[in-house]
């Protein structure tokens, strides 16, 4: 009898052994850290992590409703947005890691990434140091970092990729207070920039604690403790690089005005 018990509780805890493995995926990771490792060495000046600051016009334009970064609708009602990959710094693998996120896209909205031909504004995909993008159409070449290290994620592609379409960081849109409590104390206020509220259009849509574009929960912290509090229930999970949320998605078809 004894013998049986001891048999079950060792299967039973095989099974929760099992399960907790389950749940500790690569794609469950706070992407955040790879981001905010990959950009340490970065050359590039650099805001809320891995957008590249403007040099010629005010980022916040293209959220405000201006069309100046937008990338343009052909009269089929598709948005393209003209691309290249660099071949020689991208293993094959990555590559089509890089090609999948992209079509993802083609499958939920109306924007269409296309092999660039003689366009002169497209997204070139290159690994530099660190996982980084400029905010919405910034005019010719225009590069999206992907370091070969640590940058490589579906998710992470298609937030870098969202930067470039125009979207900002969930944390920092205008109304976060209401959904989310950034802990001060735990940041180095030379790093407190990063979370300052922006003057966002948010499209009528929730505020998603699920985006592809929201950082995690210990983002920039300086002694491991939470730097974003969710509200009201602490325990909402935040920050993924699995791929986009449905509000992602409509976010995207509510910008560019999608009819699907």
């Amino acid at each position: 009898m004894l013998q049986s018990i001891v048999s079950i509780l060792m299967v039973l805890l095989g099974l929760a052994r099992a399960l907790g493995a389950q749940t500790d995926l690569p794609e469950a990771v706070d992407y955040t850290r790879n981001i905010l490792t990959a950009n340490q060495d970065s050359d590039e000046m650099l805001t809320e992590g891995d957008l590249v600051i403007p040099r010629t016009r005010n980022a916040m334009v293209c959220m405000m409703g201006g069309n100046s970064c937008l990338w343009k609708k052909g009269s089929d009602g598709h948005v393209l947005v003209p691309y290249v990959i660099e071949d020689n710094r991208f293993s094959p693998s990555d590559k089509e890691k890089i090609k999948t996120a992209l079509v993802s896209f083609h499958d939920h909205t109306c924007v269409r990434f296309v092999p660039r031909g003689n366009q002169q504004d497209y997204l070139s995909y290159e690994s530099q140091r660190g996982c980084f993008s400029g905010l919405g159409r910034t005019g010719g070449r225009q590069t999206v970092s992907l370091n070969s290290v640590g940058c490589i994620f579906n998710g992470i592609i298609q937030h870098e990729t969202l930067h470039a379409l125009g979207f900002q960081h969930e944390h920092t849109r205008s109304d976060r207070d209401q959904f989310v409590t950034i802990n001060w104390s735990n940041i180095d206020r030379l790093d407190a920039d990063n979370f300052e509220r922006q003057v966002t259009n948010n499209l009528n849509t929730p505020y998603d604690y699920d985006s592809v574009m929201h950082y995690g929960r210990t983002a920039f912290s300086v002694n491991g403790k939470d730097t974003i509090a969710t509200i009201p229930n602490p325990n909402v999970p935040i920050g993924q690089r699995a791929e986009m949320s449905p509000i992602d998605i409509q976010r995207v078809n509510k910008l560019y005005d999608c009819k699907l």
